[in-house]
């Protein structure tokens, strides 16, 4: 059993108007003001009972980033004793335990509770989440992730969400980028569309306890979110959108050949496709890579033709393969390039991507039996 050690935090922040819904049944739609919530107390309530929002944070030896997280999280416009922040570290190192030790000693003031849960197995987003969720005390639970920063609003407007019929809802994540993005920035400003995303969804704990949380069977952090969604769909949950709980995701700088290792997540698409089949061609692809399949099918005629001596095969294989990369290269990357080293990325990306999209997603198709093509 994982080790559990429980942290009281207290903030310095502006004294602001905080929301405190009072429960009556599966009502979340009331709201009663601070002197309300001191009758209770007085009746004989406890801070134990009065959790509403748990907020799930998982981190994986990032402290400095995590750090800003929580920074962000202690200044919410919600009464501080009705939400607790709770920190699953995937990957437990001292670092973090200190990170989340020093900002719980900044909140010690306003009495919001920090749980830093030491994860020692099994690993990735999914089993983080579902460790968090588990030891939640709130009837919401609110999840990001450690990279990112929320509004001072956020824990509010999502609380406010959770009207009668509501199950789950996804706030609005913003990705700041520069006025001419390249094509990492570009690629990454397009996950703001994103619907459910887990870097910032909330969700009855009942809901997750019926379903059985995340599917740990996605071990990256890919995919387990559209998961759940697809799984509270078939539910029949209502899940709504509400954009004015907002996350900020800042932009972090990109290492060389990213879209390369990010191949990597066809094997979660493919686990995906096998369990929602239909709500993945809706929401997620219609089509298949053809122009994929197509690339590879010219690559490997090419090599075929040279082995064999074919002189035009092999010609016409090459322009075949030339023509539909450099096709490729421009239907998927970004023509913002600005120096020399972007540029050769693109090309090199144009050029491998295509033959390990399609390795990933037959490695996929085989670990996960699926004719996923």
């Amino acid at each position: 059993m994982a080790k559990v050690i429980e942290f009281t935090k207290k903030s310095q922040r502006p004294a602001t108007s905080h929301f405190t819904p009072e429960r009556s049944g599966n009502d979340f739609s009331s709201v009663i003001n601070l002197k309300d919530r001191a009758a209770i107390k007085g009746k004989g309530g406890t801070s134990e009972s009065e959790i509403l929002i748990s907020v799930v944070v998982a981190t994986s030896d990032r402290p400095h980033l995590l750090s800003h997280c929580l920074s962000s999280l202690l200044w919410q416009r919600f009464d501080a004793s009705r939400y607790e922040i709770i920190v699953v570290d995937d990957r437990p190192s001292s670092c973090t335990r200190d990170i989340v030790a020093d900002w719980a000693l900044h909140a010690k003031r306003i009495g919001t509770k920090v749980l830093y849960l030491p994860s020692c197995g099994p690993h990735g987003m999914a089993a983080a989440r579902n460790r968090g969720w588990r030891a939640a005390r709130g009837d919401v639970i609110a999840f990001t992730n450690d990279d990112t920063a929320a509004r001072a609003d956020w824990l509010r407007n999502g609380w406010e969400t959770f009207e009668q019929d509501v199950q789950a809802a996804w706030g609005r994540v913003v990705i700041p980028c520069s006025t001419s993005p390249d094509d990492y920035e570009y690629r990454r400003k397009n996950q703001e569309r994103i619907e459910f995303p887990g870097a910032n969804c909330f969700c009855r704990k009942q809901a997750l306890e019926e379903l059985g949380g995340f599917d740990e069977r996605f071990t990256l952090a890919w995919r387990e979110d559209a998961d759940l969604y697809f799984r509270l769909l078939a539910r029949a949950g209502r899940v709504v959108h509400a954009p004015s709980a907002v996350m900020t995701h800042p932009m972090r700088p990109a290492v060389w050949g990213e879209s390369l290792r990010e191949q990597r997540r066809m094997q979660a698409d493919a686990l995906l496709y096998k369990k929602h089949p239909a709500l993945y061609k809706q929401k997620i692809r219609f089509s298949h890579h053809w122009d994929c399949y197509l690339i590879v099918a010219a690559l490997l005629s090419l090599l075929v033709a040279l082995v064999q001596h074919q002189a035009v095969v092999a010609a016409a294989a090459a322009a075949t393969w030339l023509f539909f990369t450099a096709w490729f290269g421009f239907q998927h990357f970004s023509p913002a390039a600005r120096n020399a080293s972007q540029i050769s990325e693109m090309i090199v990306a144009a050029v491998l991507v295509p033959p390990m999209a399609v390795f990933w997603r037959l490695i996929g198709a085989v670990r996960f039996r699926v004719p996923f093509l």
